[in-house]
């Protein structure tokens, strides 16, 4: 019987200790300061798009690279269990990104054949466009762990919408880009693809 209250003291310490964060999680709940940075990355990785389409243009090369691809899923799937995040996530998202930037860069090629050629020379590949392609992976690793508690809330396709409404409002966000935005943000929520805001 000596324990009762010491039970009841822990248990008072217990409520007390949820009381207190409670209002701490709905804030987190609301919060989408990690949305918005992860558009934002998403927005830098989709900019590099169109020095990549240059060299290649300039290069001959083709758009699809499918050995890099597979390599940049696979080396994704280990920085992703490094940072506690589940791979098979952090592999369809990155899968995405992909798509979006071929998107990108189809319609740059296409547009080129049309109208005329980029000017200029190209932005070295190797060593000025995949080091920044390199730093946006880790940085978009931790960005999706920070936002793994938004993806099965039942809103969090309108929340990525917003979201992505703000980021074009607050940058001017070139509007041919924004099919490939909404795509590399498909997979964000566990529910898929990114809601309408009204």
């Amino acid at each position: 019987m000596a324990s009762s209250p010491r039970i009841g003291a822990l248990c008072a310490l217990a409520a007390a200790l949820a009381i207190a964060i409670a209002p701490i999680t709905a804030l987190a709940d609301t919060d989408d300061t990690a949305v918005t940075n992860l558009i934002s990355l998403v927005s830098q990785r989709l900019a590099l798009a169109e020095p990549v389409a240059h060299w290649k243009w300039v290069n001959h090369r083709p758009i699809d690279d499918a050995s890099r691809e597979s390599a940049l899923l696979a080396d994704v799937a280990k920085r992703a269990h490094a940072a506690a995040l589940d791979p098979a996530f952090a592999r369809e998202f990155f899968r995405d990104q992909i798509d979006a930037n071929k998107d990108i860069q189809n319609a740059l090629f296409e547009q080129w054949r049309t109208t005329r050629p980029p000017e200029g020379p190209a932005p070295d590949l190797d060593s000025s466009t995949r080091p920044q392609l390199d730093r946006l992976t880790q940085s978009m690793i931790a960005a999706l762990a920070r936002v793994q508690t938004v993806r099965a809330v039942p809103d969090c396709p309108t929340r990525i919408a917003q979201g992505v409404a703000n980021w074009k409002s607050l940058t001017r966000y070139d509007a041919a880009q924004s099919a490939a935005l909404n795509r590399a943000l498909g997979h964000v929520c566990e529910s898929g693809g990114v809601g309408a805001t009204g």
